[in-house]
């Protein structure tokens, strides 16, 4: 790939880039000073996590056209780069001396995506196609790194417990999950957006991406990131470049071009979620690292997302 950038590409991604960022920095800086109040912000985010992102997945996918998509192939490319890198995060574990929290966090780290970025730049970045291509990518990516997580934590963490019911009902219960089977089940049986429930999703939808935005910079813990060190650092690494150039080259042995390789590039790409930060904290994560790991990673992405958008150009 060429790193050279036109005053036209540079102007795209400036476009693209600097308005999510910014949404993230008002996130910040509302949380900072007490705006509109230390209570909001959890209902805000609960409200945008299993409300507003559920409908803007399901309606996204009751309307799509599934069978342009090379949805196969995409999953595939996905989730053999995750599997890779799940391997071989497994092995580094047995050669070196850590504790089972701290790697917990690392794994997380290195394999989990924040939905709310990803959807904000794939739609800004090619408009609402993308949003289909997204759908599929987190209908891999959020089952799999969930159902592989929470299995981690219940073997690894200091609360250990749960076993596979746990995991099964973590997983089941996710609700974007719910949104992507609800939006592929409407689809598959020709009723699309149904008549009013479709107008309320496409409400609630319009709303996901700047709530969400703003409750990902208001969850951000700047103190944290002095808790990160050398294997932080390349957990970061292996979730901001190593990831998805992995899925770069998956994709592209399997014939997968366009905006969906983009898509999925993309969403490899993304900073690690804010979940997994309560994720850890419920299940006996080591947390301080996560949060270390969630602020880093958010912060660095405004310099690697642009180079996942010029490999993408």
């Amino acid at each position: 790939m060429s790193l050279a950038l036109s005053l036209e590409q540079f102007q795209h991604l400036a476009q693209v880039l600097l308005p999510i960022f910014g949404m993230l920095l008002l996130g910040v800086a509302a949380k900072r000073y007490g705006f509109p109040g230390d209570g909001f912000w959890v209902p805000a985010e609960r409200l945008t996590y299993f409300a507003m992102f559920p409908a803007l997945i399901a309606s996204t996918l009751a309307s799509a056209d599934l069978s342009e998509l090379p949805w196969r192939r995409m999953g595939l490319g996905i989730a053999g780069a995750i599997a890779i890198v799940t391997l071989l995060a497994l092995a580094l574990r047995r050669l070196i001396a850590i504790d089972g929290p701290r790697f917990t966090s690392l794994y997380q780290g290195s394999v989990r995506m924040n939905t709310y970025v990803g959807l904000a730049v794939a739609m800004r970045w090619a408009g609402p196609e993308a949003l289909a291509y997204a759908a599929v990518a987190i209908g891999v990516i959020v089952p799999l790194v969930n159902l592989v997580c929470v299995w981690m934590l219940a073997e690894l963490g200091d609360q250990p417990g749960g076993g596979s019911v746990s995991v099964w009902r973590q997983v089941a219960t996710n609700p974007l999950i719910l949104g992507s089977a609800v939006g592929v089940a409407l689809n598959a049986s020709g009723i699309g957006e149904p008549p009013v429930l479709g107008d309320l999703a496409q409400m609630l939808s319009k709303a996901a991406l700047p709530m969400g935005l703003l409750a990902v910079g208001a969850f951000l813990s700047w103190e944290a990131i002095a808790a990160c060190r050398l294997l932080e650092a390349l957990a970061t690494f292996v979730k901001l470049l190593a990831l998805p150039a992995l899925t770069a080259a998956l994709m592209t042995l399997m014939g997968v071009d366009g905006v969906a390789r983009g898509v999925g590039v993309l969403f490899t790409a993304l900073p690690t979620a804010t979940s997994s930060y309560l994720l850890a904290r419920q299940m006996g994560g080591d947390a301080e690292k996560m949060a270390a790991l969630i602020t880093a990673q958010t912060a660095l992405a405004l310099f690697t997302l642009p180079i996942a958008m010029i490999w993408l150009a």
